[in-house]
């Protein structure tokens, strides 16, 4: 192990930290990560200064509201069509003679936005769509305050091929807690990563008791407040699987040694067991604001950032097993993680495409993973040392959604007939 590249994430290797305030570029602004980082930072004015912000276009009064509160200098929409409606709502919202901040607009605004002069670069975007300007960041020398999973995952290679030491801080809940936990030991004597699981609302039911799962149903998570795709996921379990191959590729450790736990409270984020039998844990109440604030921080910590437990009180912290049959998405996510290459990219897109037609109506809960699981498996095999590019990782997406699409199109179909 001691031979083994130095991970991505590794909270003893870091970049000087800037004088001051940090400047922050916000990817993702108008969503859940985004409007908490915006709450973070207009806590914390000594700390922090956002300069640019970018969104995905729907939701252009609160962006325009983000932009004057924070008094950015470039405001960016990934939607062109966007543009009007968003020059508009800043007009109403700065006054008379107030300059407007710069407008970027297309697919390319976010990946411009996160080359761009700043300390820190937090990609709170959902999906796969993230990527590039995961690059694009770590490609200028950005600080990555990484909470968008996706580009990590389909675009692995890519991302370590680009990624100095230490230079991406992990926002993922239960990455942040592995990251800190593995501050306090030596890499080497690291035996295992347990990423904890809340078990979604479905925790305990079989397969077969899964089969007429509601989307309101599904969409109810017992602790955390999430988007509709990120709770869906959770429900499925498919969120845990992605964490698992997030691990492996941001701290250099084998599937193998990568363990999923259930722990119905999320007090318990996740642990790190080391090789003298010890294992420390991370916790705090279910809450992202301790995350965001370890990703635009690091290496000083936020106050109140998050809040704390009352140990005066009495509770009860339970740990379960996996059920791998009810929920096959983590042994799925293994194995595309171990195959590498555009496998992942294929299993992440597919998904989405299943969790959209799930939660139109179109896919019964089961039918989500039985499809991922049909076209991961007619993807195939990479050939193995096989280089990736980001053309092969975008034409492995865009193969993998068609295809996810017409199998729940057929689904669809039968359950009709």
């Amino acid at each position: 192990m001691s031979d083994s590249p130095a991970p991505l994430a590794d909270p003893h290797l870091l970049f000087d930290t800037a004088d001051g305030r940090r400047d922050l570029v916000i990817l993702g602004s108008t969503g859940s990560i985004g409007t908490q980082a915006i709450d973070l930072v207009l806590r914390n004015p000594d700390r922090f200064r956002v300069t640019a912000l970018s969104a995905a276009g729907g939701r252009t009064a609160l962006l325009a509201e983000q932009a004057h509160l924070l008094r950015v200098n470039t405001v960016a929409v990934a939607d062109p069509g966007a543009a009007p409606a968003l020059r508009e709502a800043l007009r109403e919202r700065y006054g008379a003679g107030e300059p407007l901040p710069e407008i970027l607009a297309g697919p390319d605004a976010a990946a411009t936005l996160a080359a761009s002069e700043c300390h820190t670069v937090l990609n709170g975007i959902t999906g796969s769509i993230g990527l590039a300007p995961t690059l694009a960041a770590l490609k200028a020398g950005r600080t990555l305050a990484l909470a968008n999973k996706e580009s990590l995952i389909v675009g692995g290679p890519l991302v370590k091929a680009l990624a100095a030491p230490g230079q991406i801080i992990p926002v993922d809940s239960e990455h942040a807690a592995l990251f800190q936990a593995l501050a306090a030991g030596k890499r080497a004597d690291v035996r295992k990563l347990v990423v904890t699981a809340s078990g979604g609302p479905f925790r305990g039911r079989t397969r077969e008791e899964l089969a007429d799962v509601t989307r309101e149903q599904a969409l109810t998570h017992p602790t955390w407040a999430m988007g509709p795709v990120i709770t869906i996921n959770s429900a499925t379990l498919v969120n845990k699987g992605l964490e698992v191959i997030e691990a492996h590729l941001l701290y250099d450790i084998p599937f193998d040694r990568i363990e999923v736990v259930v722990h119905p409270q999320s007090y318990v984020h996740s642990m790190v067991e080391f090789t003298d039998g010890s294992t420390l844990a991370q916790a705090t109440p279910p809450d992202m604001g301790g995350p965001i604030a370890i990703g635009l921080g690091w290496p000083e910590r936020v106050p109140d950032a998050a809040p704390a437990f009352d140990w005066s009180k009495a509770s009860t912290w339970e740990f379960f097993p996996l059920d791998t049959e009810a929920f096959p998405s983590v042994g799925l996510a293994r194995h595309v993680g171990t195959l590498g290459s555009t496998a992942p990219a294929v299993f992440n897109a597919a998904n989405e495409e299943c969790v959209d037609a799930f939660l139109a109506g179109q896919l019964p809960f089961n039918g989500i993973m039985d499809t991922v699981t049909a076209v991961v498996t007619e993807h195939g095999t990479p050939a193995p040392g096989t280089p990736l590019s980001l053309g092969d990782v975008l034409e492995a997406e865009t193969w993998a959604r068609a295809r996810a699409r017409e199998l729940s199109a057929k689904a669809t179909a039968e359950a009709r007939a």
